[in-house]
């Protein structure tokens, strides 16, 4: 794949505390870039055709795009030749479509996993594809936004930051909005908008570059798909978008056989992630939190009280997203409490 330019967030591979004890083999370096033939529009489902198929281990470098219209990007003010080809292509050629908006590159089948299996998702690095984003406007508090619905941010790739205005600048941390697996068979094709316990528009805004992702296997192949980049968003996403961008990704997947997970869980450098996602913020805050207690009893070896003390006094819960069908809250614990 061709790398722009950009300043790359490349992750140095250290040993994470739940990624340990992989078997060495020789692992393959994959391309897939987005094209009509490798995308799901709008979906996750466990009937899709894989658009790559690899072992555990294996890297791919992946390209994701802009989740707006060529159309639309021209009339608010983007030169036509700085349109990507691909986003051309896919909107000319792709007709199945939905429910969901968002164009999601894969999906990649992994060979090893099997439904009950955790997937690893590695995020190695993630480069800026193109030099500009988008922040539309609707969502939570809708009566907000006025009379400019859609706004075009340029970015300054060397200082990695977007101006918003006379002295204001927003720092540059891009993330792939929707990071997911194909939900168990049994729920068909399911919209892309909201999440779940296949992960998929999480809108969680740590999973930059250096971070990884742990997801509950529920088809054969686990069938991951990526997109909605990112580059910049504040908790919560309360106006519907973030700066949405396309994005250039190296991801590297580990099946897990002896691992199993209710929902999606994460770590950065510093935090383990739990998440919970639910239509009611209440409920999904409750996952959250019961999910945090269940991690810091296997993980930590605490009876259930103590786990949830600490969870009370050392855990941070935070509104991850609030505009997407289900609502996500995330809680996060310092790796710098536990001595081992």
């Amino acid at each position: 794949m061709n790398r722009l330019p950009v300043r790359s967030f490349a992750c140095a591979l250290a040993a994470l505390p739940l990624a340990a004890g992989h078997p060495l083999r020789a692992q393959r370096v994959h391309e897939l870039r987005a094209t009509p033939e490798t995308v799901a529009w709008g979906y996750y489902v466990a009937t899709k055709a894989p658009a790559l198929r690899i072992a555990s281990g294996d890297v791919v470098d992946v390209m994701t795009m802009i989740t707006n219209s060529p159309r639309r990007l021209e009339s608010v003010g983007v030169p036509p030749e700085e349109i990507q080809q691909e986003l051309r292509d896919i909107y000319e050629q792709v007709t199945d479509r939905g429910p969901g908006g968002h164009i999601l590159t894969g999906p990649i089948y992994i060979e090893e996993a099997e439904p009950g299996d955790v997937l690893e998702v590695r995020i190695l690095s993630i480069d800026l594809a193109i030099s500009y984003g988008y922040n539309g406007c609707s969502g939570f508090l809708r009566a907000n936004c006025g009379e400019r619905r859609t706004r075009i941010f340029r970015f300054d790739t060397e200082r990695m930051v977007a101006p918003f205005s006379d002295g204001i600048e927003i720092p540059l941390r891009p993330f792939f909005g929707s990071m997911g697996v194909a939900p168990p068979p049994s729920s068909g094709r399911i919209s892309s908008n909201p999440p779940w316990i296949h992960a998929g528009n999480m809108d969680n805004r740590e999973l930059v570059a250096g971070t990884t992702l742990y997801i509950p296997v529920h088809a054969k192949g686990a069938l991951f798909q990526v997109g909605d980049g990112h580059a910049a968003q504040g908790d919560g996403e309360v106006n519907q978008t973030a700066i949405e961008t396309s994005l250039l990704g190296r991801l590297q997947f580990y099946v897990h056989k002896d691992r199993h997970l209710n929902w999606p869980r994460a770590e950065t450098s510093t935090h383990f992630i739990v998440m919970g996602m639910d239509r009611d913020l209440i409920k999904a805050t409750q996952i959250a939190v019961q999910e945090m207690i269940d991690f810091l009893m296997e993980e930590h070896h605490l009876e259930r009280g103590d786990a949830y003390s600490l969870a009370s006094i050392a855990a941070d819960l935070r509104i991850t997203e609030l505009v997407d069908g289900n609502v996500g809250v995330h809680m996060m614990i310092a790796k710098s409490l536990f001595r081992n």
